[in-house]
């Protein structure tokens, strides 16, 4: 086994791969950006190393950096961890000429597999069922049209060196393929520095089911189940869990064979996974084809660790210092089912957009860290961290496991009911509302789940006014409380020798001006009067923190927990989270409004291209420019009708949150 590593990465995956080497006596040497230079995962190591600039391009993709911080530091081996280096072919050859173990695949395997039109191609000699497309090098613009339309649409354009859903676009019509290819191009140039794409049948309520597979230089290959990763956004996923629902035992066996035949297909070592989409009809019946290869560990990996008990990344580990697998195919089984969420600082009510800032809270739910447990939590930020718009938006994975799935289901609400970040938008309760949407807590999953059920997951609130309201008064009472003093003039408990004080407090809950009136009453009894809604108000520390409260007002009884962030109050409720701003009659009141023809930047960012010219009419709802933040390409589109008056940027050009794009002018 190796006395020390060097982790390739940065995050909640090299906190994972620290947690494991520590448990294991291996020593770990992380390496840092500039921005990074106070992560989580520095701290998580037993060194550190800085290796360049806060972008990618300039810190976490520069190989020879890298090698160089593990030879000078004394590490037997680089694990990569997921993205950045992770399947770079060239980089796993180079540790290897360096005389480092690369803790992944030999390069041939990660080659072999890491260009997808090849792959299929590889894939069919070794029987593996494939989707009807294109896979072909030439990559002319009018070759793939006409290959897209004898295909038939809808099809799937994907970037060939791709993966986490970036460079791929759904076409549903012949008009649109040439710039959604050329979107997919550009897209997969910037994240992956190869253009190639592949053009397949777009499947019809498709589900996404992958197999874990695990090889050794011993010829051994195993597979340990399968993971159900079908809830997803912008092909990315969202939720995952093992085992897949409503796989019989029959299919099971047949896609573990052909994802051992695949891996054996490429002589594999170390983790991988194999994916495949499979088409679903109203008899039950699932086909599956094989969609691609990922040659390294997967986000979703602790699902798999939940329902068979094992550490993969120690498996990973013991591969690469040649070891045997530790346990045969007829040593694994599946206990129980697990559910993964990842939670993202994003904003889900507006397409998803990545967010960036300040956590000024991270509190998380009990849990139980890297190991089995009905609870997990895996994280590389703490209260405190900064998000910044160099990396990948997800702040960490909560990770539940129960005897059957409707237990795991229950601990997965309840855990993302305990889970408060404040600060940072978030897709918490966005998770909370697919997994109560009929077709999830039905195990009726496909890729198309979450636009289906778009009803009940987006534009949702939990928390009411009234209460929200009654929180916010309850927590200034508090804190008034906690300054109360002996001196009788200082008191302030409303108290009034004659008539009752009635004050008046001012809020905006989703842009409306609320207020709200609390009368004092003689019997030391407190009245609250929210619009429409009047009722007596008591509160109680509830225990779990200086910000929790039981609040009891119009009937309901709550256990509520409070955080205050500048004018915005935080409400955490086990039914939902919500915010209102809370507006001090003491200070001038202000209003940030939306300026009529002003398109300004939803996040920082690299401006990719404008669709339009100066002097354009465009129409509301028209693409107007592309940026890309977050290693995914945004499209702005047009506010309202007009005409282009000044583009302010040229492509390429960095630009800041609320940077002022173009401007447009009202028709004539």
């Amino acid at each position: 086994m190796f006395d020390k590593i060097l982790i390739a990465n940065r995050g909640e995956i090299a906190c994972r791969v620290a947690a494991t080497c520590a448990r294991l006596a291996i020593k770990t040497v992380a390496v840092y950006s500039d921005a990074d230079a106070g992560a989580a995962h520095v701290g998580a190591c037993d060194e550190a190393v800085h290796i360049g600039g806060s972008a990618p391009k300039d810190s976490y993709l520069l190989g020879e950096r890298i090698i160089q911080a593990a030879l000078d530091t004394g590490a037997q081996a680089i694990h990569p961890g997921y993205g950045f280096l992770s399947e770079n072919a060239g980089f796993a050859q180079a540790c290897a000429d360096a005389g480092l173990v690369f803790i992944g695949p030999p390069a041939a395997a990660i080659q072999a597999m890491g260009l997808k039109a090849e792959s299929k191609q590889l894939m069919a000699r070794a029987g593996v069922p494939l989707v009807p497309g294109y896979h072909g090098a030439d990559q002319d613009p009018a070759l793939l049209q006409r290959e897209a339309d004898a295909i038939g649409y809808p099809v799937l354009i994907k970037a060939s060196a791709g993966g986490g859903g970036k460079g791929m676009r759904v076409v549903d019509s012949a008009p649109d393929f040439a710039a959604a290819l050329a979107s997919c191009q550009r897209e997969a140039s910037s994240s992956f520095g190869n253009t190639a794409v592949l053009v397949e049948k777009y499947v019809q309520r498709p589900r996404h089911i992958e197999v874990q597979v695990f090889g050794d230089s011993h010829g051994n290959v195993v597979h340990l189940f399968e993971r159900d990763c079908s809830v997803q956004r912008r092909h990315q996923k969202v939720l995952e869990e093992a085992p897949a629902p409503g796989m019989t035992e029959a299919l099971r066996q047949q896609m573990g064979a052909a994802a051992v035949a695949a891996a054996r297909a490429v002589h594999y070592v170390g983790a991988g996974t194999v994916e495949f989409i499979v088409e679903q009809d109203d008899a039950g019946r699932m086909d599956f084809f094989f969609m691609e290869m990922n040659t390294r560990l997967q986000v979703e990996h602790p699902v798999t660790e939940a329902i068979t008990g094992l550490d993969l990344v120690e498996w990973q580990l013991r591969v690469a210092a040649g070891e045997p697998l530790p346990l045969a195919q007829s040593d694994l089984q599946i206990t129980g089912h697990a559910i993964e969420a990842r939670i993202c600082a994003e904003t889900p009510d507006q397409q998803f957009l990545p967010a960036t800032g300040s956590l000024q809270v991270f509190a998380l739910p009990a849990h139980v860290a890297f190991t089995r447990g009905a609870v997990r939590v895996d994280t590389g930020v703490r209260a405190g961290d900064v998000v910044s718009p160099f990396y990948d938006p997800m702040l960490a994975k909560l990770i539940v496991h129960g005897a059957t799935r409707a237990q795991a289901l229950a601990r997965m609400d309840q855990a993302l009911s305990q889970l408060h970040a404040v600060g940072v938008a978030t897709n918490v309760q966005f998770l909370r509302h697919v997994l109560q949407s009929p077709s999830f807590a039905q195990a009726q999953l496909d890729t198309a789940l979450i636009g289906r059920e778009s009803a009940v997951l987006f534009q949702q609130e939990r928390v009411g006014l009234p209460l929200a309201v009654a929180a916010c008064v309850a927590q200034t009472l508090r804190a008034e409380a906690a300054l109360q003093t002996a001196d009788p003039f200082s008191r302030r408990d409303g108290w009034r020798a004659y008539g009752e004080l009635v004050r008046r407090f001012a809020f905006e809950f989703h842009g409306e001006a609320v207020e709200a009136n609390l009368r004092y009453l003689h019997d030391g009894l407190l009245q609250l009067a929210v619009g429409d809604t009047t009722g007596p108000l008591q509160w109680e520390a509830s225990g779990e923190g200086a910000d929790g409260m039981v609040l009891q007002f119009a009937g309901q009884r709550q256990t509520v927990d409070f955080y205050q962030n500048g004018p915005v109050a935080h409400i955490h409720t086990a039914q939902g989270a919500t915010q209102i701003i809370v507006i001090n009659p003491f200070a001038q009141a202000t209003a940030v409004h939306a300026t009529a023809g002003r398109l300004t930047a939803p996040m920082p960012g690299r401006l990719v291209a404008f669709a339009v010219q100066v002097g354009a009419t465009v129409t509301q709802g028209q693409p107007l420019a592309v940026m890309e933040a977050m290693k995914m390409e945004h499209t702005i589109a047009a506010p309202g009708d007009g005409i282009v008056a000044e583009l302010l940027f040229a492509p390429g050009d960095q630009v800041a949150e609320g940077a002022e794009l173009l401007r447009l002018e009202a028709n004539a």
